[in-house]
């Protein structure tokens, strides 16, 4: 998060809209509310500020079924799965899902795998949210399994009233731009174009 500060300062960039997707949205909450004043704008996309496995359970349930919700049960809550297994859960995550070769532009360090999934099973930043100062957009698709629409619902309520704007994509799951990219892009444009609008007037 504060990586995301030092990058701007260093190339001079001057209130940039920050996007961030699923834990990207963590990082991005946290930038805003370590940094308040610095963002034009963020857009927080399939995210949470708070871990729930109950919650995120009952997501995969519902979309996925019992089997699928029992291992998303064991993975996020630190019994591991097996590949095949995990391969499973993340086709639940949405109508359409990355690829193989998507997913192998990855930059994986599996070193810091599991004390990454520790600190996420402790994540609790919903009381920083209100120090973020910037227009915000909270997205999320309502077949979003895994950052459902309740995750996202309590980072809107916990945000400042006429900043921050909610909109959950109707057929989409936890990649909206490649369940319904026409849609997608028009609300982030629409978006981005108006905090723009605002921030030259301020």
């Amino acid at each position: 998060a504060d990586d995301v500060r030092a990058f701007c300062d260093a190339l001079g960039i001057a209130r940039p809209v920050v996007y961030g997707h699923s834990m990207g949205g963590i990082v991005a909450m946290l930038y805003g509310s370590r940094h308040p004043g610095h963002a034009g704008a963020l857009v927080l996309q399939s995210t949470m500020a708070r871990f729930d496995l109950a919650r995120m359970v009952a997501g995969f349930r519902r979309f996925g079924g019992d089997e699928i919700a029992a291992l998303a049960e064991r993975d996020y809550g630190g019994d591991p799965v097996t590949d095949e297994e995990w391969a499973r859960v993340f086709a639940a995550f949405g109508p359409r899902v990355p690829d193989a070769s998507e997913l192998a532009r990855r930059i994986k360090n599996l070193e810091l795998a599991g004390h990454g999934m520790d600190l996420l099973r402790g994540l609790d930043i919903v009381e920083r949210l209100a120090r973020i100062e910037c227009p915000t957009l909270v997205c999320v698709g309502d077949r979003d399994p895994v950052t459902p629409v309740e995750a996202s619902r309590e980072i809107a309520d916990a945000r400042p009233r006429g900043i921050t704007r909610m909109e959950v994509i109707e057929g989409a799951g936890h990649f909206p731009w490649k369940d319904v990219p026409d849609r997608y892009w028009n609300i982030l444009d629409e978006f981005v174009m108006a905090s723009r609008e605002m921030d030259g007037h301020r």
